[in-house]
């Protein structure tokens, strides 16, 4: 790849990921947004992270299967009651990885 080739698609790169968050920017920008909207909008990260934990906890192999039995799982559910209680994301992370490496030596 030649140095105008690497140029051009760092370019593209950053258009394409540059663009998709300055157009609503730019268009909503002055503008009052209804409240169930923002409320709705609130809710995105939530839903976004737990469907990239949620597979991880409750599927296991190549081809994807349902494992109620993952430690990953059962270590989840304390970890989450710590994080309520405490709402420490370092003691939290601290407390998980605790426990996931317990039950590795246990199991």
């Amino acid at each position: 790849m030649n140095w105008t080739h690497f140029l051009l698609l760092a370019l593209g790169m950053g258009l394409v990921t540059y663009l998709p968050r300055w157009v609503p920017l730019f268009c909503l920008s002055g503008r009052e947004l209804p409240r169930w909207f923002t409320d709705w909008l609130d809710l995105i990260p939530v839903a976004v992270l737990s469907a990239l934990v949620a597979p991880e906890l409750v599927l296991t192999g190549r081809a994807p299967q349902l494992d109620l039995l993952q430690p990953k799982l059962w270590v989840g559910f304390p970890t989450f009651f710590f994080a309520l209680r405490t709402k420490s994301l370092g003691g939290t992370v601290l407390f998980g990885m605790f426990l996931y490496w317990l039950t590795g030596t246990v199991l």
